[in-house]
């Protein structure tokens, strides 16, 4: 539990990240500042979708588009935040000279653009309507 709050903390005072270990080569940290910055564009386009479900089906039943914009909504919050995390982690790993840390994040977040997806799929095939 102290690492997670001590790992919560360097989110928002990253300067200090510098105090653990060894400055790495600074071609990795730019790297995973590009990782950092994909991770937020997938963010930016999950939120986008689930804004353009709600907003330009307005035929699709109430309950199904709320769900769909929703599901795209929250995983892309949860992709943001998860980006920070993820960012911390790989910089305190390369400083301390650790194997990069794993995630089970991307699979589930695959899953969840697959499963709303599919829906989505079923929608337009069936062109389920308000009602």
């Amino acid at each position: 539990m102290n690492d997670f709050v001590q790992g919560l903390r360097l989110w928002f005072a990253p300067e200090r990240i510098r105090d653990e270990g060894d400055t790495p080569d600074y071609r990795f940290s730019l790297a995973n500042e590009r990782t950092f910055l994909a991770w937020i564009r997938t963010a930016l386009a999950l939120i986008g979708g689930g804004f353009a479900v709600d907003q330009f089906l307005p035929d699709l039943a109430w309950g199904v588009r709320t769900g769909l914009a929703l599901a795209l909504l929250a995983a892309g919050v949860l992709c943001a935040l998860r980006a920070v995390n993820h960012w911390v982690r790989c910089e305190r790993a390369m400083r301390r000279g650790e194997d990069l840390p794993v995630s089970r994040f991307p699979a589930l977040l695959g899953l969840a653009v697959a499963v709303v997806a599919v829906s989505m799929v079923v929608v337009v095939v069936f062109g389920w309507e308000g009602r």
